[in-house]
């Protein structure tokens, strides 16, 4: 009896073993079904959806080719794989190109802002801080490196009131700190300086930093208050536009646009857009 009843027990064991084997790969997903699931969560994922990846799987292993944003996204892409129920295996084939090239604005380049706040060889302190707004865009090999509309940071060099009889009015500005895309960078500009002599004459002179020279020549139009100065020499020299109050102090009215050319190249990162 004992004899006849073991083969009995290890057939009926084996034939378990083989109708789970069976019912096993019975359950194992369609390769369609497996490549659409990681495509579809590929697409739901916020660190891979702007990837560009397509998904093939054979017999339950998984090929994904194409490029990811990022290295991080790459790794994520082949988590999603790996994680997907019934793979037999995971090529991970996405490459990550490389990141574009930074945008360097050149020194000499203008930056062209508005000033937020009035500024005055009277009205004005020296080591005084004031804001700016970019009034034009910056372009570099047609990429935009400095938005309309960004934030700067400048401070007044020297700012003097002009003595009743002798001495001269004077005021120094530059620029120190911009603002792109959210973040701060370092700058250096020219010194826009604008002076006037006791006697009355008037000169504005742009210098500093290693940038092409240039002078703004006074022009009083009419003499008198509110007359405007400057007249732009030579190439790479700024404009300091303001003018003059009844006792010939130098005023720069708020959103007075002001030019100024950078003494040494400023780096950005590339745009997103």
């Amino acid at each position: 009896m004992m004899r006849k009843t073991f083969p009995l027990a290890t057939s009926i064991v084996m034939g378990g073993l083989l109708l789970s084997f069976s019912t096993g790969c019975s359950n194992r997903p369609s390769d369609d079904t497996i490549s659409k699931d990681i495509q579809d969560k590929v697409a739901a994922d916020p660190d891979t959806k702007d990837s560009t990846v397509s998904v093939a799987s054979k017999d339950g292993k998984v090929t994904l080719k194409g490029t990811a944003s990022s290295e991080a996204a790459q790794k994520k892409l082949e988590e999603i794989a790996r994680q997907e129920p019934g793979i037999a295996g995971v090529d991970n084939q996405v490459a990550v190109p490389p990141p574009p090239p930074p945008i360097v604005v050149p020194a000499g380049a203008d930056l062209v802002v508005t000033v937020d706040q009035a500024l005055g060889s009277k009205t004005s302190k020296t080591g005084q801080t004031f804001l700016a707004t970019v009034a034009q865009p910056v372009t570099v090999d047609g990429r935009t490196a400095i938005p309309k509309g960004s934030t700067v940071k400048g401070t007044v060099v020297t700012a003097k009131e002009k003595g009743k009889v002798k001495g001269e009015g004077q005021l120094s500005l530059t620029l120190e700190s911009i603002t792109v895309r959210g973040k701060t960078y370092q700058i250096q500009t020219i010194t826009l300086d604008s002076t006037v002599k006791g006697k009355g004459k008037r000169t504005a002179v742009a210098t500093g930093g290693g940038a092409a020279g240039g002078a703004l020549i006074g022009g009083i139009a009419g003499g008198g208050k509110g007359a405007g100065i400057g007249a732009l020499v030579g190439a790479g020299a700024g404009f300091l536009g303001g003018t003059f109050t009844g006792n010939k102090q130098i005023e720069i009215p708020a959103e007075t646009a002001l030019t100024f050319a950078l003494s040494a190249p400023l780096t950005l990162p590339p745009s997103s857009k």
